[in-house]
């Protein structure tokens, strides 16, 4: 199975490139972040005639996430975070497809820090590797797919306009394993 992300910073401007994408690439699963767009606006018979099944959580502005399916209609698992399911933001979605509980996420880049909008980052991600640790406990493969907005190094960012990177650490060739990483290796 052939399972794909893509951050489309704005779902109707770049709905064509999508179109193509699909096409081009034919993932079977298909896990969208930056939708920006609204829930009543999502190209979902576009995305049918182009052979895809969706399920969306859509916002306005910065947010929102979908999930594709080639060939057949996602069952809706989770619409929040488990612990934000009150969040305004739309930056979540967990479904089960083709036997598998597939999650799409888009993590707050948290910028600057310290402020309150990284502190909500970690709050998030500490949810998020709490969940994580309760999915690899289900009979079904997991795939947690997304834009987490990880910085470890300078070399995993643009300088902003001030020539500084705001979020990475200082670059050392090493990356300590996360918590993420040792659920992944079944620690």
């Amino acid at each position: 199975m052939k399972i794909a992300t893509f951050n489309l910073n704005g779902l109707r401007a770049r709905l064509g490139q999508l179109l193509e994408w699909l096409e081009r690439k034919a993932p079977d699963t298909g896990c969208l972040q930056q939708l920006k767009t609204p829930d009543e606006r999502f190209p979902a018979s576009e995305l049918e005639r182009a052979g895809y099944g969706a399920l969306w959580r859509g916002q306005a502005a910065w947010n929102g996430v979908a999930i594709l399916a080639r060939g057949e209609q996602p069952c809706t698992m989770r619409r929040a975070l488990p612990g934000f399911e009150a969040d305004t933001h739309s930056r979540y979605l967990e479904v089960s497809v083709a036997g598998l509980l597939i999650a799409t996420l888009y993590l707050l880049n948290g910028n600057p820090q310290p402020s309150p909008k990284f502190d909500y980052k970690l709050a998030w991600f500490d949810k998020l590797i709490e969940h994580a640790a309760t999915m690899v406990n289900d009979s079904r493969p997991v795939v947690l797919a997304g834009d987490y907005n990880g910085v470890p190094t300078d070399d995993d960012i643009y300088p902003t306009r001030g020539g500084r990177h705001l979020g990475a650490r200082p670059a050392t060739g090493e990356r300590p394993c996360t918590d993420l990483d040792r659920i992944a290796m079944g620690e």
